[in-house]
């Protein structure tokens, strides 16, 4: 089947919902035989959670190794519980060592000690030396099978070299776009690209056209930092070497974009006090259970402002244009310092803020929202005045709203900084800390002016 002829992911989901509710189910295999896995996981993902088990049974072997790495934790741990043993193994023995690597968490014990003593010694020591280092870093990403040559051999060399890999592995290493350059004791020195060795005379030296200006990643650096180097530096393939310098396999462009797609999702996420990988059709039970906390939280947010509101209750009862305008003053610092958050945010995870300058950038936030705050609360003031007739309300309404902005500003930019000090994410913590401030800054803020110039 051609590219063009391939479903979207909600056509695919459509087509497999009709096949699987169909009595015999016979054409699913037919219909998913075309598909990449990427695609059939999409659809798994998408399907409820009692007809996912169906679909997996008519996977082939090699589609079904692919749809464990590709769909979200979640689903995956449903997939595996359901499988039988002997289905896990066969598709486990399809997928590559750090694809391995990345699922042993998740897999049975008995069936992860089968699939490690049934490994020839070659495959057991690829796996071994990527499973010793976390899943979110490097050594976690990398694949154990990095092609290196050195720098005192022709290309002609090179290229031999290549066809026995082909000959003895049967393929060469996915995403294969250079070669490592080591030296004699396994230090990297650089890169030779496949196009200098199929297109320059086949006698020339590798250390006359390799390039030495295309960076290691040592193996215990952040997926995230890894991620922000391949973009840097527009990388498709980069080695991984260990604090020696010593060559120990290489990262691939296709691991790097699951590391940007899965922390994308995984921060959009969190800001809505959401597990990561979570299962659009998980059980009610657990699916309630994991929201409940972060309700608690806003839960306990909502009644701190509503005793700040409790204490001036004799002022709202005598005005009563106070509980009117008092949600604009809150909701607007909120919206102020949702707009610094994001940006701080986003900041600290591509590492651009360091002690240098976090002041500096303090500075900076605070000064945009006193000119924002200035600007608003002349706006604000016109019209509460015009509104209720009162000038002294106007007032107390603009002067409210601009130390509001003011605390929004602050709070986005302190909240992540401190929170990221303390080493908790703040894209989970941040938005729910910022609200409560300026949720209460801003209603006593504006209730307590009002209550000393108005009664």
């Amino acid at each position: 089947m051609d590219n063009e002829q391939l479903p979207s992911t909600d056509e695919a989901r459509e087509q497999l919902l009709d096949a699987l509710e169909r009595p015999d189910q016979a054409n699913i295999h037919a219909l998913v035989r075309d598909w990449h896995p990427a695609l059939i996981a999409d659809a798994v993902e998408a399907l409820p959670r009692e007809m996912r088990h169906d679909l997996w049974e008519r996977l082939d072997t090699a589609d079904r190794g692919q749809v464990l790495i590709e769909v979200g934790r979640g689903v995956r741990q449903q997939l595996i519980d359901e499988a039988a043993h002997e289905e896990l193994l066969a598709a486990l023995g399809t997928l590559e060592m750090d694809e391995l690597a990345d699922l042993d968490a998740d897999l049975p014990v008995s069936v992860l000690d089968t699939m490690v003593r049934a490994m020839d010694v070659q495959r057991r020591q690829r796996y071994e030396a990527v499973k010793q280092y976390p899943d979110d870093s490097a050594g976690g990403l990398m694949d154990a099978d990095a092609a290196a040559v050195r720098e005192d051999v022709s290309l002609k060399a090179v290229l031999r070299y290549l066809r026995q890999m082909r000959k003895r592995e049967g393929k060469l290493p996915e995403h294969l776009d250079s070669v490592m350059v080591v030296d004699r004791q396994n230090h990297y020195l650089g890169v030779l690209s496949l196009a200098d060795v199929v297109s320059l005379k086949s006698d020339t030296l590798v250390k006359a056209v390799m390039h030495t200006d295309v960076p290691a990643i040592t193996v215990d650096t952040e997926d995230t930092r890894v991620a922000r180097l391949f973009e840097d530096h527009d990388l498709i393939s980069a080695a991984v070497v260990d604090e020696d310098g010593r060559l120990l396999g290489r990262i691939t462009i296709d691991d790097v974009v699951d590391v940007m797609r899965a922390e994308a999702e995984g921060e959009v996420l969190r800001r809505a006090g959401l597990e990561e990988d979570t299962d659009l059709f998980a059980p009610v039970l657990s699916n309630a259970a994991k929201r409940a906390v972060w309700l608690g939280v806003n839960l306990c947010n909502a009644f701190v402002a509503a005793w700040v509101i409790g204490l001036f209750e004799a002022s709202i009862d005598q005005v009563v244009a106070l509980a009117v305008l008092m949600p604009v003053v809150a909701s607007m610092g909120g919206v102020a310092g949702n707009q610094t958050l994001t940006l701080v945010t986003r900041a600290i995870a591509l590492d651009q803020i360091g002690r240098g300058n976090a002041m500096q950038l303090l500075f900076r936030e605070v000064a945009s929202g006193v000119l924002n705050g200035a600007f608003w609360a002349v706006i604000v003031a016109i019209i509460a005045t015009l509104w209720f007739g009162s000038t002294q309300l106007g007032v107390v309404f603009g002067c409210a709203l601009m130390l509001n902005l003011l605390t929004g500003a602050t709070a986005g930019t302190l909240v992540p900084l401190l929170l990221d000090r303390l080493k908790i994410d703040p894209a989970l913590a941040g938005g729910v800390v910022l609200t409560a401030a300026t949720d209460v800054v801003g209603f006593f803020s504006f209730l307590g002016l009002a209550t000393l110039f108005l009664l």
